[in-house]
């Protein structure tokens, strides 16, 4: 994999003028400008002229300046906030101006320094600090740096003499003769990280982000710690004999002295090497890392994260193309790391989908959020119904073809339909189904259909789609899927064609499996439907049909149904249809609770004709009749809106005895009532019940006036004798005993009425000691009342001479005189002229 682009920025070409001791010892970049510190003691200042790896490069010669007749040149380091140049030569730090070279005499030399470094995270606008190491002993000093001044202002004690150095704030990065460890000089806090071989391998300690460095460890590992001493990335394992390292995230690069070896900070797995022969050291800049050899100097420029990526998924390391954008997001702009990030996400699910690792295949492809017309058009004989659309999605080597997978591996192809089902099903209710519904509720309609799933056929035409309707209709009456045509016409508002498509099914008996109640279908499709001209087109066909099943449709209550029916055109229309013009009236009556005179009297007058009609056709058994007479006999009873007269001439010809005496009831002719169910009905249980319910509620002279007339019926026809004793014994309670008395022959003896007579007088005296007893209450809770009425009354007042009536004002001259609630005294004579008044 290609990470970074090698190109050649500066080569020191041989003078021809005998041996050539030039030898590049350190660099410094800032920007376009490089400084070059030599072994012959001289500083150069270079320009490039871009900063892109695609254009050749071109560098100009600026100006040098010579620190002295021998030495090399240590380390060079710009401070641009102040247009400053540090040079460590000679043992000592001088300053010169960034661009002229020239020496600021107003800042001495540092001398004895062996290295030093510029901490960058204490730079401030007018200063920065500089920690320099001084030679053979084992403290650091810090200087704080201004324009035209330096000063001294913090010695550092260290437990051993630096070898290397780096800084972040007020940490020290330091590596000795043996270990490297932390010391933090604001704390005075060291601590102590790993021993190494200086005899076997380089000591490398540098910067190479916010707060954490880069270490050669033991063992040839890379590592990295934080100024904490934690490590958030773990080593990489590079070769022996790393003389350098640099990072430019997520890169880390270890130098050898014919390679640079390229490694992943994040899966630490090398990914480049680049050769270079003799070089010696790494600058890494923000740009780009330079590689120093003793002649030349090259520039390695990462290559653009895009181009990586597009690399990455060539190779089909996808999971290793996403964990690098995720890192590096923050580098790209949120729109360009969006569309990024979805890309490679679909191409990912893309090659898990031609793995056949449909789960995650779908979660990608969600997570990414793919149009999903990307998907339909890769299966044979899927429509795409938008016009305008074009697949996007960047082919994968490891790519199917589905239209030969379907010829020559259905059993594999089929997996491919399941997945197609599943992810159309996810994806269809979310935004990015949103994005074209039609070509989604289409695909899916043609793989239920094909695939003979009319199950979910069925679901998904029923409910709210977008079904193309021209593709849709020809195959589902080529699949004979009429009623699941039906459906469809349905969910797209032409319900006039959906119910036309049930009935033509019901009229030719077609062979269609799809539902088992077409006809109950209609029913349900019109008792919720909002149209009224489409109802009153297929009404009559469904009460030919099935009566009680078609009046549901006007008696079924629906929230979400707006059309109501006027009572009158329904039974207009209800007319010729008599079983469901009774189910409408008691519909009306009991549902409803209508209260119009005319629905009780029809509904009364409708079973009354359908009891008549059963006895002369005898097509109904005797369970559905005693049902429909308890019916009409409640209704009777209970209601109070029908026509009586009306009712009574139409059963008067009739055996409906029971239901005549119930209408003379309802007259006040009760007597006459009971000799109906005597002397006609001959049903003296009947008879007894009638007394009672006509007394339920009414006060008792009334229930034993009802009771005495029962009784002189009894009398008067002298064949129920046993019949009126019984009555008498039964329901001694209802009956006054003198009227009883008056009422009964001579002739009866005294054992024949005895024991009515005993449970009569039990009663009697039982009723007037309840009455005592109840006085007796009363007298004591009036009692009870007073005395609380006096005890919240009491209260001492004082009358002597001086008090006058509040009435007449005379003086109060006797004991007796009344107080009223509010205090004022009066005489009782004032008191009751004033009631008089």
């Amino acid at each position: 994999m290609k990470v970074f682009t090698p190109a050649l920025v500066f080569q020191k070409m041989p003078s021809g003028k005998g041996r050539d001791k030039f030898s590049i010892q350190c660099l410094e970049c800032f920007g376009k400008n490089l400084y070059i510190g030599t072994k012959e003691g001289v500083v150069e200042y270079l320009t490039v002229n871009n900063t892109s790896a695609e254009e050749s490069l071109s560098v100009r010669e600026v100006g040098k300046r010579q620190m002295g007749r021998s030495g090399a040149i240590g380390q060079l380091t710009a401070v641009p906030v102040l247009n400053h140049l540090l040079v460590l030569w000679d043992g000592s730090i001088a300053a010169l101006n960034m661009f002229s070279l020239e020496l600021l005499p107003a800042l001495k030399k540092i001398q004895n320094v062996s290295l030093f470094y510029v901490s960058e995270s204490a730079v401030q606008t007018d200063s920065v600090e500089l920690i320099a190491a001084s030679t053979k002993r084992k403290t650091v000093s810090v200087y704080k740096v201004c324009v035209d001044r330096w000063e001294c202002v913090r010695q550092v004690a260290l437990p051993q003499e630096p070898v290397v150095l780096a800084a972040h704030g007020t940490c020290l990065c330091v590596a000795t003769c043996d270990r490297y460890f932390l010391h933090d000089y604001q704390s005075q806090a060291t601590l102590d990280l790993f021993p190494h071989n200086l005899g076997k391998q380089n000591i490398i300690a540098n910067k190479c982000g916010k707060g954490e460095f880069v270490l050669n460890g033991p063992g040839c590992l890379g590592m990295f710690v934080m100024k904490n001493g934690t490590s958030q990335h773990p080593p990489v394992q590079w070769p022996d004999g790393v003389v350098d390292a640099a990072v430019h995230f997520p890169y880390v690069l270890a130098l050898q002295n014919q390679a640079i070896h390229i490694y992943s900070i994040l899966d630490q797995q090398l990914k480049q090497t680049v050769p270079l022969q003799s070089a010696k050291s790494l600058v890494s800049t923000e740009e780009s890392v330079f590689v120093l050899a003793d002649k030349e100097i090259h520039r390695l420029s990462p290559v653009p994260l895009e181009d990586q990526i597009e690399e990455l998924v060539k190779s089909q390391r996808v999971d290793e193309a996403l964990m690098l954008l995720d890192r590096l997001q923050d580098l790209l702009p949120g729109d360009s790391y969006k569309d990024l990030y979805k890309n490679l996400v679909c191409t990912s699910g893309m090659i898990k989908f031609y793995r056949e690792a449909f789960v995650e295949a779908k979660e990608l492809f969600i997570k990414g959020e793919l149009d999903p017309r990307e998907i339909i058009s890769l299966y044979p004989a899927m429509p795409i119904m938008s016009e305008d659309f074009t697949p996007q999605t960047k082919a994968v080597s490891s790519a199917k073809d589905l239209w030969m997978l379907s010829r020559d591996d259905r059993p594999t192809f089929q997996q491919y339909l399941i997945f197609l089902d599943d992810f159309l099903r996810e994806v269809r209710p979310t935004g990015q189904g949103q994005m074209c519904p039609q070509d989604i509720d289409s695909a899916l309609f043609k793989l239920y259909l094909e695939q003979g799933e009319y199950g979910k056929l069925d679901q998904l035409v029923s409910s709210q789609n977008n079904c193309n309707l021209q593709m849709c209709v020809p195959d589902l009456k080529q699949h004979k899927r009429f009623f699941t045509l039906g459906l469809l016409y349905q969910s797209q508002g032409q319900h006039f064609n959906a119910i036309q498509t049930w009935v033509k099914i019901v009229e030719e008996r077609s062979e269609d499996p799809s539902h088992i109640s077409i006809f109950q279908h209609i029913v349900n499709t019109l008792s919720n439907l909002d149209h009224k001209p489409i109802i009153w087109k297929f009404v009559d066909w469904v009460l030919q049909r099935d009566q009680e099943a078609g009046i549901l449709i006007f008696t079924r209550t629906h929230t979400n149904s707006h059309v109501t029916f006027a009572p009158e055109e329904v039974l207009t229309i209800l007319t010729s249809y008599p079983l469901a013009m009774t189910l409408y009236l008691e519909y009306l009556v009991n549902g409803l609770h209508s209260k119009e005179e005319k629905h009780h009297t029809m509904l009364i007058a409708s079973y009354v004709k359908w009891i008549l009609e059963s006895i002369e056709d005898d097509y109904n058994n005797n369970a559905s009749k005693e049902e429909m007479r308890q019916k009409l006999q409640q209704l009777l009873w209970q209601s109070s809106s029908y026509n009586v007269d009306a009712i009574y001439d139409q059963i008067t010809p009739s055996f409906l005895y029971v239901e005549r005496a119930i209408l003379l009831g309802k007259t006040g002719k009760h007597k006459k009532a009971l000799q109906v169910l005597v002397h006609e009905e001959k049903d003296q249980q009947a008879a007894e019940s009638y007394c009672r319910r006509t007394s339920a509620g009414r006060d008792r002279k009334f229930t034993q006036a009802t009771f005495l007339s029962l009784l002189q019926i009894y009398l008067e026809s002298g064949q129920h004798v046993i019949t009126a004793v019984d009555l008498l014994n039964k329901n001694a309670a209802s009956f006054d005993l003198v009227s009883v008395l008056r009422a009964l022959p001579d002739s009866w003896s005294l054992k024949l009425v005895l024991r009515f007579l005993s449970e009569s007088l039990r009663g009697t005296v039982h009723d007037k000691r309840m009455r005592g007893l109840e006085m007796s209450l009363a007298e004591v809770e009036t009692l009870r009342h007073k005395h609380v009425l006096m005890e919240a009354t009491h209260e001492r007042f004082r009358v002597d001479r001086g008090c006058v009536c509040h009435s007449c004002q005379k003086r109060l001259t006797g004991p007796e005189f009344l107080r009223r609630p509010t205090g004022e005294l009066t005489h009782i004579s004032c008191h009751g002229g004033e009631s008089g008044r």
